[in-house]
């Protein structure tokens, strides 16, 4: 028997586009060397001897992708939720955030994080540490000790408009940066570095311009915030007048896609057209953050705009703008969102249906790590098994609509199974 091959039969659904979550009933998927071989309503000769697992009545999904989310933040999730943006990052955030120096602390909180992060349905994710290298260095060793999930860690960069106790010197930054990124080389296998200065109200210019260097020079992406907040966006027209919008402070410092140079920004709520050219043309990725939009009351971004242009869109849970790790919740919300945006805002932009937000938490967040969030042939082999046994209803469902009730009510304990790469999780 083939010890690098398997299949597993359930009821299996993915999304290939936007427009349809595809289903097989009853189906096998297949994986071969960590990635999908194929999906098939009846196991194919070659396959026959293969290691089978049977898993009739469950639903097998990809892996769900977060392309934005705060680790230091899970400590404090849910709280704050009656400020707005910049008075919750100095009243909470920061305050937070300043403890990790504190290793100690930092392995305490970093450890609660990674295990809700090892049982939930998230396979890849997009990760913002702190401004401490050592503590950033000791998240990335626990989450590629824990093997639940693959993706980036950033160390921060903040050299201005920050509280004198979680803020660096510029040239100190730049040093700790290059020190962070040499210590990575070689060391993990899952969990690779992204250069992740805050936002532009917290970094200078110079620093802008030396981190661009060091993408240069790297080729390591970038993750930032853009356009979250209105009084944000503001800010950064005052502290940046030479800028010709907000992508521009990062753009002019290479620092905003393009070759080289994946890059993912979170929220884009207030992006202007003009933005949204220039991320179009330079392949920069959106993480979309319903829940965090409202709880911060930044608004609603128009998701809808983003897929009719055909730009790269994810979701992030925000954790911990948004309270809740979930990418299902995160579906959900952002559904719910442009239904709020479309009655109360712009009704051009019809709201999102299941089929589209099942897409951005899987595979429209998945491509930023590559072929990832699909069962299509030659994919990374990146699944969840879903069991809904604990929500009992009276009147016969298809999968699809089983999916459905789980997106809106399913949490951790309906998680049967977990895959990355074709290795078994739990």
């Amino acid at each position: 028997m083939q010890q690098n091959i398997f299949a597993i039969k359930a009821h299996i659904l993915y999304a290939q586009t936007p427009q349809e979550i595809r289903c097989t009933e009853d189906g096998y998927l297949v994986c071969e060397a960590g990635r999908v071989a194929g999906v098939f309503p009846v196991l194919p000769e070659q396959y026959r001897d293969i290691r089978l697992f049977d898993e009739s009545g469950k639903l097998l999904i990809p892996g769900l992708s977060d392309l934005h989310l705060h680790a230091p933040q899970y400590s404090f999730r849910g709280m704050g939720m009656d400020l707005e943006l910049l008075d919750w990052l100095n009243t909470h955030t920061f305050p937070e955030e300043a403890k990790y120096k504190d290793l100690l602390y930092a392995q305490a909180a970093y450890r609660i994080f990674i295990d809700a992060l090892l049982h939930s349905a998230t396979t890849r994710a997009c990760i913002f540490a702190t401004i401490h290298r050592e503590a950033t260095e000791l998240l990335m060793g626990m989450l590629e000790a824990s093997g639940g999930v693959k993706g980036f860690v950033g160390k921060v960069n903040m050299d201005r408009n920050s509280p004198d106790y979680l803020r660096e010197e510029t040239g100190e930054s730049l040093r700790e940066t290059r020190r962070w990124l040499a210590g990575c080389s070689g060391k993990y296998q899952n969990i690779a570095p992204i250069l992740t200065p805050r936002f532009t109200p917290s970094c200078s210019d110079s620093l802008l311009r030396g981190l661009g260097e060091l993408q240069w020079e790297s080729g390591v992406p970038v993750q930032s915030h853009l356009s979250e907040n209105e009084s944000e966006v503001a800010w950064v027209k005052s502290l940046c007048p030479d800028a010709a919008h907000y992508a521009d402070s990062y753009d002019r410092f290479r620092l905003f896609g393009g070759e080289g140079c994946p890059t993912v920004m979170a929220h884009c709520v207030h992006c202007t057209a003009e933005e949204l050219d220039l991320m179009q043309e330079r392949g920069v990725f959106i993480a979309h953050c319903p829940q965090s939009n409202t709880n911060l009351s930044s608004g609603a971004a128009p998701v809808r705009l983003f897929l009719e242009r055909g730009m790269h869109v994810g979701l992030g849970s925000d954790i911990a703008g948004g309270a809740h790790l979930s990418i299902f919740r995160a579906m959900a919300d952002a559904i719910q969102c442009s239904k709020l945006r479309w009655r109360l805002l712009d009704q051009s932009l019809r709201p999102l249906n299941i089929a589209e937000a099942f897409y951005l938490g899987t595979k429209g967040g998945g491509a930023f790590f590559g072929q990832v969030g699909s069962f299509e042939p030659g994919y990374l082999f990146d699944a969840v098994l879903l069991d809904d046994g604990s929500l009992p209803h009276p009147q016969p469902l298809t999968p699809l609509e089983r999916l459905e009730w789980l997106i809106y009510l399913g949490d951790e304990r309906n998680l049967a199974g977990k895959y990355i790469e074709g290795q078994r999780i739990f």
